[in-house]
């Protein structure tokens, strides 16, 4: 699974550099690989779901090695830290301003937060401002 997903990487890191025409600044790379990990962790839960615990397994472990590119993930305590920072420095007063905060955070936790889990924290915060 290891070899199998370093491949992958690098050939979801060579089509990304093709299609934008240049090579892959260091958040680019990031995207590329925690989409990449997203799709593994989506198609072992559809694998589970079937009883094909083989290949989700699979695409768990290859999940598992994608992940070791990625920066240390953030702490609870940092990702509610970055967040009312986030809230504070755009001035977001209501769900209205959540596209501002995202753009504020994202570059500060891609790929060391799920940004999913972030997104709903963030409209959390914002709904409970």
């Amino acid at each position: 699974a290891r070899l199998s997903a370093i491949r992958m990487l690098r050939s979801a890191i060579k089509d990304r550099e093709i299609e934008l025409g240049h090579s892959l600044v260091d958040e680019e790379v990031l995207e590329v690989i925690a989409k990449l990990i997203k799709q593994r962790r989506e198609s072992a839960t559809q694998y589970g779901d079937a009883g094909r615990e083989d290949l989700a397994e699979r695409e768990t472990e290859e999940a598992e090695v994608m992940a070791t590119y990625l920066p240390t993930p953030l702490s609870e305590a940092e990702i509610e830290c970055i967040i009312g920072e986030a809230i504070e420095e755009t001035g977001a007063c209501s769900l209205r301003d959540m596209g501002r905060v995202m753009a504020w955070v994202r570059p500060r936790m891609l790929g060391r937060a799920d940004m999913g889990q972030v997104s709903s924290r963030v409209k959390a915060r914002l709904v409970g401002a």
